[in-house]
């Protein structure tokens, strides 16, 4: 994981639409924090700071509420429809040693083999993992394979596991490419028609003039 991110929150004590937007305005995302059983927590959150660190969407937060500090792991980012800007965020407290499931990216190695093309199926897979240990992205090598790739592959970074309850339908399939038909056959045959008839005609004028000749 990347470096320590720690982030100052507001409490939020004005609430609805309009306070939302006028939170936005002002250069803040609106957020709840809420698990372990405690009462929701309101926040603002800076949105520099926050927008940035939420581009890993398993990013560790620490926020820092007030002098008190917990951590935190995004559970629901909405955005904005068009301007893809941060408009609202779910937060989950974890603590450390604590183990949560996340999604992570897969990453694909090498290529199959000569002849075979591949297509990813799932591009994220659920894992396991400590909250402070969680893995950025996990790899599946393809290298010289003929035959799909099942989660069997995925290639996990120490204590972490897999999370997923469908273990027989591929990662990454492996596949012939369909032949291309380009039609040049066709075209030839055209033109060799067109030259063909062209031909005729040239004999028909010539036998034409040596008539009235």
């Amino acid at each position: 994981m990347s470096d320590k991110i720690i982030i100052q929150a507001h409490l939020r004590d004005d609430f609805g639409k309009g306070a939302a937007r006028r939170a936005r305005r002002e250069g803040y995302i609106p957020a709840v924090v809420y698990g372990h059983g405690e009462d929701p927590q309101h926040l603002l959150l800076p949105k520099h700071e926050t927008t940035l660190a939420v581009r890993n969407p398993n990013a560790l937060i620490t926020l820092d509420v007030e002098g008190k500090q917990q951590m935190v792991l995004p559970k629901d980012i909405q955005r904005d429809a068009i301007y893809r800007s941060v408009d609202h965020l779910d937060l989950l407290v974890v603590r450390r040693g604590e183990k949560v499931v996340v999604d992570v990216h897969v990453e694909v190695i090498g290529e199959p083999a000569v002849g075979l093309a591949h297509l990813l199926d799932q591009p994220t897979v659920a894992v396991e993992a400590e909250a402070t240990h969680l893995p950025e992205s996990v790899s599946i090598d393809i290298t010289e394979r003929t035959e799909h790739a099942l989660p069997e592959l995925l290639q996990l970074p120490k204590g972490t596991t897999l999370a997923m309850s469908d273990l027989e339908s591929p990662i990454v399939t492996i596949y012939e490419p369909a032949a291309q038909d380009l039609g040049e056959d066709e075209e030839s045959d055209e033109d060799e028609a067109e030259a063909g008839g062209d031909s005729s005609a040239e004999e028909s004028g010539e036998g034409e003039g040596s008539s009235e000749e």
